[in-house]
């Protein structure tokens, strides 16, 4: 079956294994592709959860080609509050914790943020509707 819909989003990172870490530790996201692209000289490594179709690539840049701007993040559904807790747990003894949790009821669920090796903000949620309203537009249509 062809690709079809959004498949990635593509993230300029300073150092590929440390955020390769960040992402398997926080995200459960694995390796599924990696590669030096040859005609720009950059390591690339496609990252996913393997639930759907969709990665996130990273590109190792130079600092300068990283900016994160705030308020912009990446989402990832966790499984329990416990486990949201468990993440910003392992996030504070890492300084990695950015903010909550905070459980702000529905849509938006029980969520915090996490900063990534270069910046990004990774939100760790529960609860989020995400499933609900997509199905509602599909009935929708």
């Amino acid at each position: 079956m062809a690709d079809i819909g959004f498949t990635h989003i593509a993230l300029g990172v300073t150092d590929i294994n440390k955020s390769i870490a960040f992402y398997q530790k926080y995200a459960g996201m694995k390796v599924v592709h990696r590669r030096t692209d040859e005609t720009n000289q950059l390591e690339v490594a496609w990252i996913s959860d393997l639930t759907r179709p969709f990665v996130i690539v990273l590109l190792q840049l130079d600092q300068a080609q990283c900016q994160p701007s705030s308020g912009f993040h990446l989402g990832v559904a966790c499984q329990s509050r416990e486990e949201v807790d468990y993440l910003c747990n392992e996030a504070k003894l890492e300084n990695l914790l950015q903010e909550g949790p905070h459980d702000w009821g529905s849509p938006v669920g029980y969520w915090a943020f996490i900063r990534d090796p270069d910046g990004y903000q990774l939100e760790v949620a529960y609860g989020q509707e995400v499933n609900i309203m997509i199905a509602q537009a599909q009935q929708q249509e």
